[in-house]
């Protein structure tokens, strides 16, 4: 435990100094915490050293959102790339990956994200209970609140994250299973990336409770993915796609909340967000609505891409 709390504080230290050189007090380098805690492993075993040391040296952890300008282009050049690439990379002729490759390369997958989803909702947990002083905050941030602290440092490794998910359409198109590519499926994942950055960008009311589901929801699909793609198919399947309604339901109330709270008291941080939020889910829904029912749910196989049908269609979020 003594060579965690150390490791911990000089991933610290080298932090501070970064921030001292760059004369900012930027997010903590993503890369920088991979290499100082030898990856994503040393990570979550690390992490209860590290929440420790973040509730007892909050500055820290006080960065700000990355220059705006550059965080816009970054987000149109990614959405757009993705978009591009699925397009062109579905009228290709592609290389057929023998089946134990795909399998591997589906597990390595299914054990990053697992493990990222896992960190950060414990990093998300650990940020509520030290950072929210009560449940109003935790569902209402104050008008101008800033996006800074260690909950937003979670918030912007949620964002990155959902950039990372973009494997998901790859190992679908890798699979060969082109039907599965749908304009939903497409649709999901652009603007969930979107979705993540404007609620970063504008310190989202309802980030705190929405981070912790949706990576609390991610760790049991994974798990479950993992468990499909070392041939286990465990017999939970259901499982997997009532937490994912579950989720769902819990966004409607949070949202709902959110606007009790806003027009009752003296307004929360990022309602305009909020309302692109809402749009979002509105269009997923009739495009669920619209187009599933004419969709004949597959049999599932050891692929990802043919796991929990809720979560490809774009339900899932």
């Amino acid at each position: 435990m003594n060579n965690h709390k150390q490791e911990c504080s000089g991933w610290i230290n080298d932090i501070q100094y970064q921030q001292q050189q760059d004369g900012s007090a930027l997010f903590p380098n993503p890369f920088l915490l991979y290499q100082r805690l030898g990856g994503a492993t040393s990570l979550v075993l690390n992490l209860g050293g590290l929440a420790s040391e973040a509730s007892q040296n909050p500055p820290v952890f006080m960065g700000k959102w990355p220059n705006t300008s550059f965080s816009y282009r970054f987000l149109t050049l990614t959405v757009l790339s993705y978009i591009s690439f699925t397009f062109v990379l579905s009228q290709l002729s592609r290389p057929s990956l023998s089946r134990p490759l795909f399998k591997s390369i589906t597990a390595v997958d299914n054990i990053f994200l697992l493990t990222l989803s896992f960190t950060m909702a414990l990093g998300c947990l650990a940020s509520n209970f030290s950072q929210v002083p009560n449940f109003k905050n935790l569902v209402c941030f104050p008008r101008g609140t800033s996006p800074s602290g260690p909950l937003f440092f979670w918030a912007y490794i949620f964002y990155l994250s959902k950039i990372v998910e973009f494997i998901d359409t790859l190992l679908i198109i890798l699979s060969g299973s082109m039907k599965r590519l749908s304009f939903i499926h497409v649709y999901h994942h652009s603007m969930v990336v979107i979705m993540c950055y404007i609620c970063l960008e504008s310190a989202q009311s309802s980030v705190p409770m929405v981070l912790v589901t949706n990576c609390v929801v991610h760790v049991v699909m994974y798990t479950y993915y993992l468990l499909c793609t070392l041939g286990m198919h465990p017999k939970w399947k259901k499982i997997v796609t009532d937490f994912q309604l579950v989720q769902f339901r819990l966004s409607f109330l949070i949202m709902a909340v959110v606007v009790f709270y806003h027009f009752t008291a003296s307004g929360c941080s990022g309602i305009l967000s909020w309302c692109f939020n809402g749009a979002f889910i509105v269009s997923l829904l009739y495009l669920f609505s619209t187009f599933m029912p004419r969709v004949t749910p597959p049999m599932p196989t050891s692929s990802r891409s043919d796991s929990v049908q809720a979560h490809e269609s774009g339900i899932e979020s």
